[in-house]
């Protein structure tokens, strides 16, 4: 998914749901700034809390919710300097963090969130675990990966280029988000649980700047 400015971004997968609405009823302040991430509310109940995020700062910005091992629960991404959008996250008990990312970029401006109660998403455990590593621009692993239809997996992605953050975004056959690797920097290992509900080619990329242009991007099979 390149980052341009579009209007809004959708992405869901199990364990992980997010979207942008205009729909700021009841809705959780996050003021982003070039230094500031301030969340007006940190202590949640589980379930699905909406977030209405304004950019103070002077540079096009995003917001992510991150649960541990920077697992992304939910991402907002393109919010120019004076503008507001909003994210949900449905989210279970735990600890989490909100992290603001002036220029899209880093691991961001981070502030901490205490969920607690019953409800919120329920992720199913993985039923296969596959790692792919990113180099340079290109994802090593992919080739030759299938699964079955209704499988639930939990995808790593390692960068082992030095010097780069690379994400990993995944699609299904209709086009639409299930889930992402937040940026992940050299060294370093994320992962992201998505079931896999339908037949077909799905798709992945890494959305950050135009490395999916540079050839950052693939496709596996589900039969």
């Amino acid at each position: 998914m390149p980052r341009v400015l579009v209007p809004f971004v959708v992405l869901a997968a199990a364990g992980f749901a997010s979207c942008s609405t205009n729909d700021t009823k009841g809705a959780i302040a996050i003021t982003a700034t070039n230094d500031r991430c301030e969340v007006a509310k940190t202590d949640l109940k589980a379930g699905k809390s909406t977030f209405a995020v304004k950019n103070d700062g002077d540079d096009v910005t995003e917001v992510y919710v991150y649960a541990k091992d920077d697992e992304v629960k939910g991402e907002v991404e393109n919010i120019g300097p004076g503008t507001s959008r909003t994210l949900s996250a449905d989210l279970k008990a735990g600890s989490y963090q909100v992290a603001c990312k002036p220029g899209m970029k880093g691991d961001g401006i981070r502030t901490r969130i205490t969920v607690t109660g019953a409800g919120g998403a329920q992720t199913a455990p993985p039923t296969k675990r596959v790692t792919l590593v990113a180099t340079d621009y290109s994802y090593s692993g992919l080739q030759g990966l299938t699964f079955a239809k209704g499988e639930t997996v939990e995808f790593r992605l390692h960068t082992a280029a030095p010097g780069l953050h690379h994400e990993l975004e995944i699609f299904g056959p209709d086009g639409d988000a299930l889930g992402e690797v937040g940026p992940t920097k050299p060294g370093a290992t994320g992962h992201v649980v998505v079931t896999l509900s339908d037949a077909g080619t799905y798709r992945v990329n890494c959305g950050i700047k135009n490395h999916s242009g540079k050839g950052m991007k693939g496709a596996f099979a589900v039969t």
